[in-house]
């Protein structure tokens, strides 16, 4: 069975932290404000910061 992409949203205390975090783990920045939220993918998996 094959259930396709993924994707989860997370609330961080800091947004520019969390996406140097992320991008460490192969993620790339796909869309956000970095005032307040930002979208990251890896392959199947995207993960909203906010």
């Amino acid at each position: 069975m094959q259930l396709g992409n993924f994707s989860v949203s997370l609330a961080v205390k800091d947004l520019k932290a969390s996406m140097a975090f992320y991008q460490k783990l192969g993620f790339t920045s796909q869309m956000g404000d970095l005032g307040g939220w930002a979208i990251l993918q890896n392959g199947p998996v995207t993960i909203g910061l906010f």
